[in-house]
């Protein structure tokens, strides 16, 4: 198979929604793995999109210390970012602080700015395609060190990670939205 059909397999005109229903069949049930579809209008596109899902919003951090460390979890043996689904009439910042101080134990972690939102795809028991938006965030933390797992939401460890140690340790044992928006910070930290 050359490249160039490999390619054409990987794209999906949008004609309307039967195209993103095609696609995300595509997806479930064959070796796909990813796919584009393209067209003119984005913004139709996406919210045609979204409405296939039950939208979940979750807020996180990226939280520095003073050597420039970021704070993991690791949560059912892989490493994350702590993160939370928002509670009602909670703004993105606020559910942001308050999850990372609960999965983390730390206290007044102070809010920076915005960095980006990641998007992922699950579908739960009883058959309903979730579409988990997480808007997240830079923050710094300068206190006392009072890190300790949140054992009972299944997170094992809490532990500051050097630029050295994500690449080695957290990169191979973490999502692929992780790397994505750790990456996004680093350029952001960088300019």
């Amino acid at each position: 198979m050359s490249k160039q059909s490999e390619n054409l397999e990987k794209t999906l005109g949008y004609e309307n929604v039967t195209s993103l229903e095609i696609a995300l069949d595509l997806l479930e049930n064959t070796s796909v793995k990813e796919l584009n579809v393209f067209g003119e209008n984005l913004d139709k596109i996406w919210n045609e999109f979204q409405k296939l899902f039950r939208i979940i919003e979750a807020a996180g951090g990226l939280v520095n210390n003073t050597q420039g460390d970021l704070l993991f979890i690791k949560r059912l043996g892989k490493w994350d970012l702590p993160k939370g689904k928002m509670e009602k009439g909670e703004s993105r910042e606020e559910s942001a602080v308050r999850e990372i101080e609960e999965e983390t134990g730390l206290a007044n972690v102070e809010l920076i700015q915005f960095i980006n939102t990641t998007y992922h795809i699950y579908v739960e028991r009883n058959g309903d395609k979730v579409l988990k938006c997480t808007h997240w965030f830079e923050m710094s933390f300068d206190g006392e060190d009072t890190s300790k797992p949140q054992i009972e939401e299944g997170i094992t460890e809490v532990a500051w990670k050097n630029t050295a140690q994500i690449k080695d340790e957290v990169f191979p044992s973490t999502f692929k939205n992780i790397k994505l928006i750790v990456k996004e910070f680093w350029d952001l930290k960088t300019k």
